[in-house]
């Protein structure tokens, strides 16, 4: 059974850094595509950043491009977010997904954790 558990949400200041963390079980996240979405009050869900199965690259929303950094620690199963810089735009629930299916990273998911708060603010 997949499961997608995120961690390390927060309030922060403008300027200020995060990093999120999501423990994956019931699949190994090499062989799947993975990544990060997150919803903003009022607002639709957007990719924020995922790894792809087609060619194993790291692929980001221009508006995070420099500033979020995904990375994977395949010891642990577990799928990172650094997110420097942070600006209040950058205000909203983060979600970890993945699929099986080697689809786009804008894409619809399959699975989703529960979600993790990320608040910019001073």
């Amino acid at each position: 059974q997949v499961q997608l558990v995120e961690s390390g949400g927060g309030l922060v200041q403008p300027g200020g850094s995060l990093r999120l963390s999501c423990a994956a079980s019931g699949f190994t996240l090499d062989h799947y595509t993975i990544g990060w979405f997150r919803q903003a009050p009022g607002k639709e869900r957007e990719g924020v950043a995922c790894f792809t199965t087609n060619d194993g690259g790291a692929y980001y929303l221009p508006s995070v491009e420099g500033r979020f950094t995904i990375s994977r620690d395949n010891a642990k199963n577990t799928l990172l977010l650094q997110m420097d810089s942070l600006k209040p735009e950058d205000t909203a629930v983060y979600y970890c997904v993945a699929d099986p299916l080697p689809i786009s990273c804008w894409g619809r998911f399959d699975y989703w954790g529960q979600g993790t708060q990320v608040t910019v603010s001073s």
